[in-house]
């Protein structure tokens, strides 16, 4: 008997999105996505919060309710050309800040200006980061390899609209598929295209086959697949952590239900 990982609900299909800075624009993309039921990740700078044509710190919790907020250093530098003592504070005093709003513990990050290098990759997961997005895109539909260097299918300036297209002409039910979106929303102001993103959202939303879902979810959800204990024959599977997992086991879906016992056959 073959036994798969699926999404929730035994789909095969999942799309998350991840908007950088915390400007104004983001109001007008946060009603975009919840009219098609897209769900995303807002990574902000708190010690930005309020300033001219950024969000405020009273207004984040309200606007981005349904999406995971998450890092992005507390001031934007590149930290890349940083002391290890100014990298830590910025995220560790980003962590505080946007948790102090959020009331939940913020554990992802988008690198600033895209700087990162393996000695701050080795760092976060000390800080209690789980995942880091990256600029460098990748224009396939896989799932990360290292979740400190977690590249997106595309930015959404780069062919959007045909990845978008592609995708959901998916059909292999063996395989798992992943589509990543990044971007800044005062992009879609500064070039005067807002279509492109509504056009994308209403061919890619509101469909039963895909699972929308933010970041940390994602990252959450492959932790707990990798947690499930199997039975060396497959005829049962414990799951020890608190959230469902679904699996397709000769076919069927089954729901492996957090702290408990489910047979597989």
């Amino acid at each position: 008997m073959q036994v798969y990982l699926c999404y929730p609900g035994g789909r095969h299909k999942a799309l998350t999105m991840s908007y950088d800075d915390g400007t104004d624009h983001d109001r007008r993309l946060v009603e975009i996505f919840n009219q098609y039921g897209i769900r995303g990740t807002f990574h902000l700078n708190s010690g930005l919060l309020g300033q001219p044509g950024k969000i405020s710190a009273d207004e984040v919790k309200a606007l981005y309710q349904g999406h995971e907020v998450s890092a992005h250093t507390r001031s934007h530098p590149t930290i890349e050309r940083c002391p290890r003592e100014q990298i830590a504070r910025e995220l560790l005093d980003d962590r505080t800040g946007l948790e102090s709003i959020m009331g939940y513990p913020v554990r992802g990050l988008s690198y600033p200006n895209g700087s990162h290098n393996r000695q701050i990759r080795e760092l976060l997961p000390h800080l209690g980061f789980e995942y880091a997005r990256v600029v460098p895109d990748t224009k396939d539909f896989h799932l990360p390899e290292d979740f400190y260097q977690w590249k997106a299918t595309c930015h959404h300036k780069h062919d959007l609209i045909r990845l978008g297209e592609e995708f959901i002409r998916l059909f292999k039910k063996q395989y798992l598929y992943l589509i990543y979106v990044w971007g800044h929303s005062y992009e879609f102001d500064r070039e005067n295209n807002w279509e492109l993103i509504e056009q994308f959202c209403q061919m890619v939303g509101n469909r039963e086959d895909i699972w929308y879902a933010t970041n940390i979810e994602i990252v959450d959800y492959l932790k707990a697949y990798d947690a499930l204990q199997f039975s060396a024959n497959m005829d049962f599977v414990v799951n020890p952590w608190a959230c469902s997992v679904w699996l397709s086991a000769g076919g069927n879906v089954v729901e492996a239900k957090g702290g408990c016992l489910t047979r597989l056959k």
